[in-house]
């Protein structure tokens, strides 16, 4: 297909590594000569990169999906993603969509457009589960204000019983550790200083690779490159957090005092059941000893209400465990099925009321908790990167343990670190004072 003049608009749901994915994808096309439009806005090309972690994900595709080709009736609309690899038929019978590439064949999205007025097949969809090396893509730059993100790897063996996302990322498939540096030493160059490690199963790195190679060893490497300031880990299973990364996050200050925890239950039944190899006995001891050693340690994670059997005593355990450790935000979601899934089969499903009234309980437990832990830093000092300036005089940005932070009568200027005192609490907002830069 002709570069000359036309215009490519993306939308991406789901995760960082989709986001990550994306950029990838649009700056190649942007080197050939491809202009980026807003989705919004008519456009040649509508490029949607799809989620399908709950059947609200495979929805708003499909929405998205049908919404670009009214805006301009002669483009081509794609999708790719995990819902394409996923359900790759059941979307080419979307009149709207004109080609479905699933996850096997993303990376070469680029070069399919290129040759597109040749494709006899509207699908490009391969077996997920053959790909055994991490496929590279072109370095992506994900910027999120001051922060980039680097993926390092791919897809799941783990395929909880709730969970469709292995059927449509594949196996487990780390990214070596060279290309990782090669890429951070880039960023760093180009002046930033914090770097967000993405992934679909953080803690499976390494397992894959001919080496000794880990997500410890990983890290270890990674704070000591030059340029790099604040490192941030993505989400983790409670059973990855090992002793050895426990020392890790204690004996270096440029990892960030923050995780965000797969957590979906803590009730050992329910936890049996999803597949997740590990009670809530393990959850408890493993994110309050990284607590105790780790200074103003924050959690945030996600929780599944609803799951198939679950009863009141069993959502009161999670609700116990939940409360007695302490988050600073958690995303509460609705069990949904899920085809291809184990639980999909059970016959035990929870009442839709019963599921609503649980997550509002939740909720409620969330707001309780954000607050509690965010007042704890009043009259502490934080050092905060500045992310955006805006017309009040205020800076806003983030504290190392992911607490957003406001600073009133800032002379800071963005991708800067300052030290702010915090004064009050505003909402979900630490206010604080500047004090100054750091040394």
């Amino acid at each position: 297909m002709n570069s000359n003049n036309k215009k490519v608009a993306f939308y991406t749901l789901g995760c960082k590594v989709n986001q990550y994915e994306s950029e990838s994808i649009k700056n190649q096309l942007i080197k050939i000569g491809y202009e980026e439009e807003d989705f919004e806005n008519k456009s040649d090309i509508y490029i949607v990169n799809s989620c399908t972690v709950t059947s609200i994900a495979d929805k708003k595709t499909r929405n998205v999906l049908r919404r670009a080709k009214k805006m301009n009736p002669e483009s081509i609309v794609i999708v790719t993603g995990c819902y394409a690899q996923t359900n790759s038929k059941e979307l080419l019978e979307i009149e709207e969509i004109d080609f479905v590439v699933g996850n096997s064949n993303k990376s070469g999205l680029v070069d399919f457009i290129q040759d597109i007025e040749n494709k006899k097949s509207k699908i490009l969809t391969e077996n997920i589960f053959e790909d055994r090396a991490y496929e590279e893509y072109e370095f992506a730059t994900l910027r999120e204000m001051s922060r980039a993100y680097i993926k390092i790897q791919d897809g799941c063996n783990n395929f909880c019983s709730y969970c469709k996302i292995p059927f449509g990322r594949g196996k487990s498939r780390s990214r070596s550790l060279e290309s990782i540096c090669n890429e951070i030493e880039v960023l760093t160059k180009e002046g930033f200083k914090e770097f967000i490690i993405i992934g679909i199963n953080l803690g499976a790195y390494g397992e894959d690779l001919n080496s000794d190679v880990s997500l410890e060893t990983l890290l270890e490497t990674v704070v000591k490159l030059d340029g790099v300031e604040r490192v941030r880990i993505g989400s983790m299973y409670p059973d990855k957090i090992s002793d050895r990364f426990i020392e890790i996050m204690k004996n270096n200050g440029k990892l960030m005092p923050h995780l965000h925890i797969s957590l979906q239950s803590c009730d050992d039944t329910v936890l049996e059941r999803m597949r997740r190899n590990y009670g809530a006995e393990l959850i408890q001891e493993r994110l309050l000893k990284l607590r105790e050693n780790v200074e103003n340690m924050e959690y945030t994670a996600d929780v599944i209400v609803g799951f198939p059997g679950e009863t009141d005593e069993m959502f009161n355990n999670t609700y116990q465990v939940i409360k007695s450790i302490g988050f600073s935000d958690l995303h509460v979601f609705q069990y949904s099925d899920r085809e291809k899934t184990l639980a999909n089969t059970f016959t035990d499903k929870i009442d839709s009321g019963v599921k609503k009234r649980r997550a509002e309980i939740l909720e409620e437990l969330r707001k309780e908790m954000g607050k509690e832990r965010r007042e704890r830093y009043i009259g502490k000092e934080l050092e905060v990167l500045v992310e955006e300036i805006k017309e009040d005089g205020c800076s806003y940005g983030y504290s190392p343990n992911y607490l957003r932070v406001k600073t009133l009568n800032a002379t800071s200027t963005v991708n800067e670190l300052v030290k702010a005192e915090i004064s009050n609490l505003e909402k979900e907002l630490l206010i604080a004072d500047e004090k100054g830069k750091r040394d």
